[in-house]
C-alpha cells in the first residue's frame, strides 16, 4: 500500500527486453534505499514493482506484459523521469490517501490553465473509470494523490500547487500526455459489495 506523496524524482536508466516482459532499472538517486530489502514494493508513476536488484542509488524491477498493456510503463523510454514512492509502513503518516499501486486504467490531459499560484488540469479517463470518481473524493494520477474538484461526464479536474509541481513529474505532463490513473479503493469496494453473483 502507499499513500500517493510522492517521495523523489527518479529516471529510466534502462529497459530490458526479457522473455516478452522488460526489466526496467530507475535510477532513484534521491530516494533513501537504505530500507529496502528484495521482493520490497516501490511504486513507480503509480504502479507497484517489486524490487528484483539493488545498487548504488538504484533498482530494477520486472513489468509483465499485463502491466505493461494496462499502464504507461510501456511507454516510457530510457531518460524518462519517474514518480517514486516506498510502500507504507504501519507507523507512518498517511498524508493522502490509501492507494495500492494497481492501476485501473490509462488517462489522457485535456487542458492546463493557471488559475491563481496552481494549475487547474483537467484529465478524461475510459467510460468505464468515469464512474469511480467523484467531486471532493480522492483519485491517483501517476502515483499522486489529488482531489477532484469537479466531474462531467468522463471528464475531472483537480488544481496542482507549486510543491506538487515541483515535487512530481507533472511539469513534464502536456496537454495529450498520457497518465496512469487509479480510482479511490474505497470506491471499487463500495461497487463489488453489491454484487449479487447473478
Amino acid at each position: 500500500m502507499f499513500t500517493g506523496i510522492i517521495q523523489a524524482v527518479g529516471r529510466i536508466a534502462a529497459l530490458d527486453p526479457v522473455g516478452g516482459d522488460v526489466r526496467i532499472t530507475v535510477d532513484a538517486a534521491e530516494l533513501d534505499l537504505g530500507d529496502v530489502n528484495l521482493g520490497d514494493s516501490i511504486a513507480v508513476n503509480g504502479v507497484c514493482l517489486t524490487a528484483t536488484a539493488l545498487g548504488a542509488g538504484c533498482f530494477c524491477a520486472d513489468v509483465s506484459v499485463e502491466t505493461l498493456d494496462c499502464t504507461t510503463l510501456g511507454m516510457l523510454a530510457v531518460g524518462a523521469r519517474v514518480n517514486l514512492e516506498k510502500a507504507l509502513r504501519l507507523a507512518d503518516r498517511l498524508g493522502g490517501h490509501l492507494v495500492s499501486g494497481h492501476v485501473d486504467g490509462v488517462g489522457e490531459v485535456v487542458s492546463v490553465l493557471p488559475q491563481a499560484r496552481s494549475l487547474r488540469w483537467e484529465f478524461t479517463v475510459p467510460a468505464a473509470l468515469a464512474r469511480y470518481i467523484a467531486a471532493k473524493g480522492s483519485v491517483t494520477v501517476n502515483g499522486v494523490s489529488l482531489t477532484v474538484n469537479e466531474v462531467e461526464g468522463r471528464r475531472f479536474g483537480v488544481n496542482l500547487i507549486p510543491h506538487t509541481m515541483q515535487q512530481t513529474t507533472f511539469g513534464d505532463c502536456d496537454v495529450g500526455s498520457r497518465v496512469n490513473i487509479e480510482v479511490d479503493l474505497m470506491a471499487r469496494y463500495a461497487e463489488r459489495l453489491q454484487y449479487r453473483g447473478e
